[in-house]
């Protein structure tokens, strides 16, 4: 400092006359701890430098950072005889470009040149008085000294002396007094000199919206010091200077927070849910606008900005109004992760969607909270006051995915969410009795599902609690009392204990009168009239009947029309209608019941589970009072199911959700049998197509052969087959996801891709031609099935048993089994399993008289009056081809070994069998044998592999000591133009198989196989490393494969829970492609299998004529081959073990 002072006063000694006409360059370089002393926030910050009282320069306006600093890097040169001492002053401008007045001063400071010149060419801080207790400070720079001209006009303006001027920066010397003085006398001198302006700036003036401001920022802060009452005009005079300021205005983020502001302070004060939530709107489009590092976007996004908002918003009561689930949309995006808000934030809106799927039954809804809700309790750690209320909050989503989708998983993990929120509520605690009460309703439906009287005996329990802790007066005591009566009319149901009735029934009533504008009403007036109803069908008093009528009306007068619970409405009226045709017979009560059933089973904002229950129990009361809308029942039955099933990404979900319903497996034989009962025999194939073999038709579907499409709308073929693609890949990559929320997600996204999946069919279908596409086939497109013989469908159904006969042509013939019931056939199907396992321990000589007994009345009772109508009124001629499609109990019944076993009357030989009259073939349905026709249009060129494993992996099984032989001697008999290779031993893996089925056309597989009938998606074959299952055979697409010899046991039988789904080892390797097959109904013995092997592989490549070409490779053939292979076996392999061979497909 001494060096540079000695060398300045150096200059001027050997230089006496060199000031005259000097100059320097002055650099404003930045600025710190920029308090503004009226805390208002500054659209710009700037420095002003008057060298006398009527000039002035200002450098450039630049915006306040977060640590309240400014950069600006300007300069101005100052003559030495012009302005030997300046003022300088920092203020704060409260516009971006065209100001109003010079702004709030934050320091003045005078100086002079002798001053700025002893800091040298070094940077130096020039200090101004403190601010709110903090320093403000500029750093400077005296660039240099040099000689110039005389003028600076050019650098600074004239300062011109304007009322406006002058009074509006009076107004912020003013409101900046009161702020730190307290004086209301300067507040209202403040709003005087405000008010005046803003009169002077009437509307239309560029300066209006700064002088609506200025004067609605210093009322505001009267406000929250409670030295002003108006808010209401204050926030409107905000709303006009925005107004003004649209979203390109500069000033526009200044204006919008200004309005934040005003809104904070009359909620604090009013509690308006409409100001907190208008506020949260307005951070969620001003934090855009508010660069990273701004002191602006420093206070929105602090407490008292955004997350004040937030907090306000985050205790606003749940309404799950379209309003309501937008605010919390928005303020959920005001939090993003690692915010300290959004745990909250993803409860509340997780819950406001809860609640508005329960009005609107929108499954979005709800799997978007709880993928919300799961997020939230992640964020909550175990030691956090609200864990145990997010726990409860995501368990009543998930109960409510559970009623609407069926999905055990959800109400197991429901349940011990629920359990887990009770330990965290234990007694005494202020909230117990919300898990207590959820938790018994939980056990309630499982109950329901599941028909443990533990569960039920439990609920009641929870519910009495409940109760208890909610008496009268609290404002949850009526739901309190409706649940209670709800489970003790379930456990009515169950145990008929009128106590617990008649407690129901005064526990109603009390709920309706202790709340009469409670939102769940409806609810407790369907629940009175349920146990009305039951007491009348107890007691037949007319008075109940007749309320519980007026209860159901007034329910469904309460609710929207797509509101969900009107189909429970419905559901309680058609039961009152019912109740009371059982006791007076009246045909309008029954036709009140039938109308209250459609009503019900078609509403679509309920479930499908829901649904699909009411829709069956309508085919038992049309069936049991011979009602004419059974037919439509059954088929509104059968497409709820199929839309069910849809839903569902996988195949082993697909059949888990079909299990859940257990008289789901007899639907399409009820069906079926309901048509022909009827005489509509064309209906009745439909029918029992429709609902046979759901799961292979649903995975069918993404196979579909398009070639008629792509000729005709080639882009819609692409985006048929694109969609398709996408969804098999992401059912199959959802089959791996153990993680719940990860399922979730997946779940999801296979229901948008579906969504889309379904508007390209819909789209196909609105093409000529393509009407039909994808929908239930009509008799017409099935009676294709029949082109190469008759198709006879074998129905088994409660109310009758009967075959049905399609032909080539003309209309179907229906064979009624008269004689037969549906018990008798289940007995027949026991006595059978008995007689082969019996057999499987006699010798080979040994006669099989329990069998034949067995195959006797099989062809007197079933075949033979089938054969009859095929030879006397087709006139189907003597070794045609004919194909079995049997259902339900006729599946595990080996129809093509029916045998008469007795001498003609004339004594001039044995009867026929059906064996010996045709060629029998078995299709899982008529849809598949088509589908495997269609396919066989293009043929590749064939190429043949013999699978063999003897050594299974450990747990598969024993050792085979023929495999290997079999596979020499199949291999011997296979045309050398197959090219036969063997795949057998340590080869012959899962991988190895899998890729060997994907390779070759024909397919000789001798092994283990393994019918899991818990899991029948995991029937398997025995392979060296680990089992090829079901599902890989599924999942391996092999479009040109042809035939399959399955020389391995129990490979076509199908599933006992579901036997109409044919869900088993030869009906996948069909659904994967081969179009004729081979497979077994039991134990096969591999050392006399042989034989039939042999004789098969011989028959079916016998060695052509001379001068003939090599015997082709023909998988139509089959049939006919295993047909005479049994036949010529007869005295090597006993009876069980021919009969065991089956073939299915062309």
């Amino acid at each position: 400092m001494f060096r540079r002072v000695a060398r300045y006063l150096h200059n001027r000694a050997t230089k006496p006359d060199s000031l005259e006409g000097q100059s320097i360059t002055l650099e404003i370089i930045s600025g710190q701890n920029l308090a503004v002393p009226s805390e208002r926030i500054p659209a710009s910050i700037y420095v002003s430098i008057k060298p006398d009282q009527t000039r002035c320069w200002k450098s450039g306006v630049r915006v306040l950072s977060s640590d309240k600093s400014v950069a600006w890097g300007d300069t101005v040169t100052l003559l030495s005889h012009v302005s030997p001492k300046l003022s300088v002053e920092i203020r704060a401008s409260f516009e971006l470009g065209r100001t109003l007045g010079n702004g709030e001063l934050i320091g003045k400071r005078k100086t002079s040149w002798d001053k700025l010149l002893a800091h040298g060419n070094e940077p130096f801080d020039l200090s101004f008085p403190p601010v709110r207790g903090v320093r403000p400070s500029l750093r400077l720079k005296v660039a240099f000294v040099h000689a110039c001209g005389n003028d600076d006009s050019g650098q600074f303006d004239s300062i011109i002396d304007c009322e406006t001027t002058r009074r509006t920066d009076a107004g912020h010397a003013r409101y900046a007094e009161y702020v730190a003085s307290r004086s209301v006398s300067h507040l209202n001198d403040a709003v005087e000199d405000f008010q005046f302006i803003l009169e002077r700036c009437p509307v239309g003036h560029p300066d209006r919206a700064a002088a609506l401001t200025n004067l609605a920022w210093a009322r505001l802060k009267g406000y929250a010091r409670k030295d002003l009452q108006d808010i209401d005009s204050t926030t409107s005079l905000f709303r006009d200077a925005l107004a003004l300021r649209p979203q390109d205005h500069p000033n526009h983020p200044f204006s919008v927070y200004c309005l934040t502001e005003a809104l904070n302070w009359r909620y604090d004060r009013e509690c308006a849910t409409a100001d907190i939530s208008e506020s949260a709107q307005l951070y969620h489009d001003l934090l855009p606008l508010c660069p990273e590092g701004t002191h602006l976007r420093s206070i929105a996004v602090g407490k008292d900005g955004v997350d004040y908002a937030i907090d306000g918003c985050n205790y606003l009561p749940v309404d799950a109004s379209d309003a309501d689930i937008h605010l919390r949309r928005i303020v959920l995006e005001l939090c993003p992760p690692g915010h300290q808000h959004r745990s909250m934030a993803l409860n509340k809106l997780g819950r406001a969607l809860s609640i508005h799927f329960e009005q609107s039954g929108s499954i979005d809804d709800i799997d978007e909270s709880i993928q919300l809700l799961r997020e939230a309790l992640s964020l909550c750690p175990e030691e956090h006051l609200d864990r145990g209320d997010y726990l409860n909050d995501l368990a009543v989503s998930l109960r409510y995915r559970f009623d609407y989708q069926g999905k055990s998983h959800d109400l197991d993990e429901a349940i011990s969410l629920y359990e887990e929120s009770l330990s965290l509520h234990p007694v005494g605690h202020g909230s117990h009795d919300i898990p207590l009460d959820n938790l018994g309703s939980a056990l309630h439906t499982r109950f329901n599902r599941c028909g443990d009287i533990n569960d039920i005996n439990k609920a009641i329990s929870f519910s009495r609690e409940t109760l208890t802790l909610r008496p009268p007066g609290h404002q949850h005591h009526d739901t309190a009392l409706n649940n209670l009566a709800f489970v003790l009319k379930t456990r009515y149901d169950k145990l008929n204990a009128s106590g617990d009735l008649n407690e129901a029934i005064e526990l109603c009533r009390e709920s309706l009168q202790s709340q009469t504008d409670a939102p769940w009403r409806h609810r407790y007036l369907y629940g009175l009239s349920s146990a009305l109803c039951a007491r009348f069908a107890k007691t037949q008093k007319n008075e109940d009947v007749e309320e519980a009528i007026g209860l159901c009306q007034e329910s469904l007068a309460i609710l929207s029309p797509l509101h969900p619970d009107r189909h429970f409405s419905y559901m309680a009226l058609k039961d009152t209608y019912l109740s009371r045709y059982q006791v007076q017979h009246n045909p309008t009560d029954l036709s009140l019941t039938v109308e209250n059933f459609r009503l019900g089973s078609r509403h679509p904002t309920q479930g499908f589970p829901e649904r699909i229950i009411l829709a069956y129990n309508w085919t038992i009361v049309a069936e049991m009072y011979s009602d004419a809308s059974a037919l439509e029942a059954y088929t509104i039955s059968l497409e709820l199911l199929d839309a069910h099933l849809s839903t569902r990404s996988s195949t082993t979900s697909r059949r888990e959700a079909a299990a859940a319903f257990h008289n789901a497996r007899s639907l399409s034989v009820n069906a079926a049998s309901g048509a022909l009962r009827r005489d509509n025999i064309r209906k009745a194939v439909e029918l029992v197509e429709q609902g046979r073999g759901q799961q292979w038709s649903l995975a069918s579907r993404l196979r579909t052969p398009v070639e008629d499409l792509e000729l005709a709308h080639p882009k819609l073929a692409h985006k048929f087959l694109e969609l398709s693609a996408r969804i098999s890949n992401a059912a199959q990559g959802s089959a791996a996801i153990t993680d719940r929320a990860a399922a979730d997600l997946a779940a999801r996204e296979y229901r948008r891709l579906t969504e889309q999946w379904e508007t390209a069919v819909n789209e196909i279908r609105n093409n000529q031609g393509f009407a039909r596409f994808l929908l239930p086939p009509l008799y017409e497109d099935l009676q294709a099935a029949a082109c190469q013989g008759p198709v006879i469908i074998l129905i088994a159904s409660r109310y009758s048993c009967d075959a049905i006969i399609v032909p080539k042509s003309g209309e179907p013939r229906h064979v009624p089994f008269s004689s037969l019931v549906l018990a008798d056939l289940v007995k027949l199907k026991d006595d059978f399993a008995r007689a082969i396992r019996h057999a499987s321990i006699m010798g080979p000589e040994e006669p099989r008289k329990d069998l034949i007994v067995l195959l006797r009345k099989i062809w007197e009772e079933i075949m033979l009056p089938v054969a009859d109508v095929l030879q006397h009124d087709l006139k189907l001629r003597h070794r045609s081809r004919i194909w079995l499609c049997p259902t339900a109990a006729f599946t595990s019944i080996p129809l093509h070994a029916a045998h008469p076993s007795r001498t003609k009357a004339d004594r001039s030989g044995r009867e026929p069998c059906l064996a010996d009259l045709y060629i029998c073939s078995y299709t899982p349905t008529l849809s598949a044998l088509i589908r495997s026709r269609q396919t066989m249009k293009t043929r590749a060129t064939p190429s043949f592999v013999a699978i063999g494993q003897g050594r299974p992996g450990a747990g598969q099984g024993t050792e085979l000591a023929t495999v290997d032989s079999e596979l020499e001697l199949v291999c011997k008999l296979i045309p050398a133009t197959a090219n036969p290779t063997t795949l057998s031993g340590d080869a012959a893996t899962r991988a190895g198989a899998l890729e060997a089925l994907q390779q070759n056309t024909w397919v000789h597989l001798a092994c283990h196989g393994k019918q899991d009938r818990e899991q029948p998606y995991h029937s398997r074959f025995s392979m060296r490393d680990k089992p090829l299952t079901l599902l890989d055979i599924m999942e391996n697409n092999a479009p040109h494969a042809e035939f399959a010899f399955l020389s391995a046991c129990h490979t076509a039988v199908g599933d006992e829970e579901t036997p109409d789904e044919v869900i088993h080892l030869v009906a996948g390797l069909q659904f994967s492609g081969f179009k004729s097959v081979i497979g077994t109904l039991w134990v096969v013995d591999d050392g006399v299998a042989k034989h039939v092997v042999e004789a098969f592989y011989e028959n079916m490549f016998k060695a052509p004529k001379e001068g003939a070409k090599e015997a082709t490779m023909d998988c139509t053939k089959a049939a006919l081959a295993l047909n005479k292979a049994t036949s010529s076996v007869k005295k090597k392999v006993p009876l069980e073990q021919r009969i065991v061979f089956i073939h299915i497909g062309v």
